[in-house]
């Protein structure tokens, strides 16, 4: 596969992946006493990819990329490092194709993702502090071993397979004029993007990080790729400290505006998502609706907003009980 995606990569990974993940729902809330626009008059719809197989949209990319190797090459096996979404979704793919799996993780990593991956098979190693030390890790066991590396956000499998999210939004919602994603390394959003604006220019892509982890804000704002000094963030899945070429070349391309929000608001949209409508989700799960609720994107009058739900977890649940 090119590195420059077309409309008709992500058709083909669409082909590839259905019936092996699931078409997850659109939510609307205005029936359930609420629609999150800040009283603008808009209509704003959740997708949850919260239900997704493997618990987040990186089902989808993970199946393509696997549905792209020979039998010989997953006979190797195949390693990744994850911040804890994307190695589930390939130890959940691997397992389906009877595969070995190997995660490296970083220590910011919850015990509980860890503990998942082992249910599903998968050995977990745990390396460095952040992600990006994990997957240095990772690359060089690669390299010795034979095993099929897996990127977790810069293999264009990878994102043609989560553009697919983008795809089925836009037969959900087909007038829908804004999407907002959540960002981490970029495969998302690169991915989602990309196949929106094939389908639909008009559409805006509106990007969203924790203001501990700009990764692809700075980038964006430098206007090439910068690598931040620190992570200070508890939102592990958003928190690479570089992206890579390719989703910033995508990301540059496609995506209309960038915004930040903290750790303390993506876990008030996390408690607000499970207290009004039982969606759990964990923080950057939240961070699209969190865009919402403080403002960050404040619709127009009339606009239709699809706000993607990309992470299951409990941080809305244990927020609430804890009454914080």
């Amino acid at each position: 596969m090119n590195d420059h995606l077309t409309l008709q990569d992500f058709e083909a990974a669409r082909d590839r992946i259905r019936g092996r993940v699931r078409e997850t729902p659109m939510f609307d809330p205005r029936p359930h006493g609420a629609n999150l626009d800040g009283g603008a008059g808009a209509h704003v719809l959740l997708k949850l990819e919260c239900l997704q197989a493997s618990g987040s949209f990186k089902a989808r990319g993970a199946m393509n990329k696997l549905s792209t190797l020979s039998g010989e090459a997953l006979a190797a096996g195949l390693i990744t490092a994850s911040g804890g979404n994307h190695g589930m979704a390939v130890a959940w793919a691997a397992g389906n194709a009877g595969v070995p799996a190997t995660v490296y993780l970083p220590e910011s990593t919850p015990a509980t993702k860890a503990d998942a991956l082992r249910a599903l098979g998968a050995e977990v190693v745990i390396e460095g502090a952040v992600w990006d030390d994990a997957n240095a890790a990772a690359l060089k066991v690669a390299k010795s071993s034979g095993a099929i590396y897996v990127h977790p956000f810069a293999d264009p499998a990878i994102i043609a397979g989560q553009g697919t999210l983008g795809l089925e939004i836009m037969e959900q919602a087909a007038d829908a004029d804004t999407i907002i994603v959540a960002i981490g390394g970029g495969g998302l959003i690169a991915g989602v993007a990309t196949a929106v604006k094939a389908v639909n220019p008009a559409v805006k892509l509106i990007g969203v990080e924790p203001t501990g982890a700009p990764t692809l804000y700075e980038s964006l704002k430098a206007k090439e790729l910068v690598t931040l000094d620190t992570i200070e963030t508890t939102a592990g899945s958003l928190a690479p400290r570089r992206s890579m070429p390719l989703n910033y070349e995508l990301i540059s391309a496609s995506v209309d505006r960038m915004c930040l929000v903290s750790d303390a608001e993506m876990r008030d949209a996390a408690q607000l998502l499970w207290r009004d409508f039982g969606i759990a989700t964990e923080l950057a799960g939240a961070a699209s609706v969190a865009a919402l609720m403080t403002g960050r994107h404040v619709p127009q009058l009339g606009e239709r907003v699809v706000a993607i739900v990309c992470g299951a977890g409990k941080d809305g649940f244990w927020s609430g009980l804890s009454g914080n």
